[in-house]
């Protein structure tokens, strides 16, 4: 900062931002409701093939509408490949392969659980991220949330639900270290939206093959009318416009308060699957959805935080 200039901004959510953080968050939560139809009749990694080829498609024109190009380096693709793998083709395929088996509002209270995971991640990666005491205790809360849901199927050791359970952390991990490989793109100069595309492209091409020879498309039956909507619906909405929102909002009002996504998605997923699939979720879900909710504000800080300063008035007032 130069001498006698003002100070940057901090970075503040206004009404557009909460507005389009609802949108966002109704979007990822509608991506596990349109998961649940479409795997009825594809395979998972069917499902996830199609989603990052629509979204890809999309991003590309966004791309070329917003007057960007794409790199052509071999070093900028091969960072894209580690991405899509470990942010699209793992993921994905383990939260629809979990779907199979369990509800979708299920599914995204466990995927609720990857800022906890990405703490972990990044204290063993990442020098300059270490945990500190509070992480560390919102991440020991959040884990004892995770066991408040997973507890019961482990004592009777029902096994497909839990192995759906399983699969869904699973994701979760991977969008750890996702986050934590993704440090690499701000290096490399490469504007974030040009990192989603990249990213959906190489997912892609990954897939094309493994799908060829494990699910070839000839060997499937025709997709119902409500598949192909879901699917379109996963690749144009829950990715490529939510893409292009989380970005909008990461630039104005940064990564802290973006992430606040994260307790509202469980939240449209659970509404879509009652209403629309008929699903109920046990009073230990939403109780270790409540845990793990909990965790998320211990680690953010700021929740606490203006707590702390509602009540610090009243102790003050109400002290002779």
């Amino acid at each position: 900062m130069t001498q006698g200039s003002a100070p940057a901004p901090a970075p503040r959510m206004g009404r557009t931002e909460w507005l389009l953080l609802v949108v966002l968050a109704a979007l990822w939560g509608g991506s596990f409701f349109f998961a649940k139809i479409a795997v009825r009749d594809l395979p998972p990694l069917a499902l996830v093939l199609a989603r990052v080829a629509v979204a890809a498609l999309a991003l590309h024109a966004v791309v070329l509408a917003s007057g960007r190009r794409m790199p052509s380096s071999a070093a900028a693709w091969r960072a894209f490949l580690g991405m899509g793998l470990l942010n699209n083709v793992v993921p994905f395929a383990l939260i629809f392969w979990g779907q199979t088996r369990i509800a979708s509002g299920l599914a995204s209270i466990l995927n609720a659980t990857t800022p906890l995971f990405t703490l972990v991640v990044a204290h063993v990666l990442l020098p300059d991220e270490r945990l500190d005491r509070r992480k560390v205790a919102g991440v020991l809360t959040g884990l004892a949330g995770v066991a408040v849901i997973l507890g019961p199927d482990v004592l009777r050791r029902a096994t497909a639900g839990l192995a759906g359970q399983a699969a869904v952390l699973g994701a979760a991990i991977s969008y750890a270290f996702a986050g934590a490989f993704g440090r690499r793109f701000k290096r490399m100069g490469l504007p974030p939206l040009v990192t989603a595309c990249g990213q959906v492209t190489a997912s892609t091409a990954l897939l094309v093959p493994v799908v060829l020879v494990a699910a070839p498309p000839w060997g499937l039956p025709a997709p119902s009318a409500a598949t192909w909507g879901a699917v379109l619906a996963l690749g144009l909405a829950c990715t490529a416009l939510a893409y292009v929102i989380f970005f909008r909002i990461l630039a104005v009002a940064g990564a802290a308060n973006v992430m606040l996504v994260t307790l509202l998605v469980p939240v449209s997923a659970i509404l879509l699957g009652a209403a629309f699939l008929g699903e109920r979720l046990a009073p230990r879900h939403l109780a270790g959805m409540a845990v793990i909710a909990l965790a998320l504000a211990v680690i953010d800080g700021r929740p606490l935080a203006a707590l702390r300063g509602r009540l610090a008035p009243r102790a003050a007032a109400a002290d002779p």
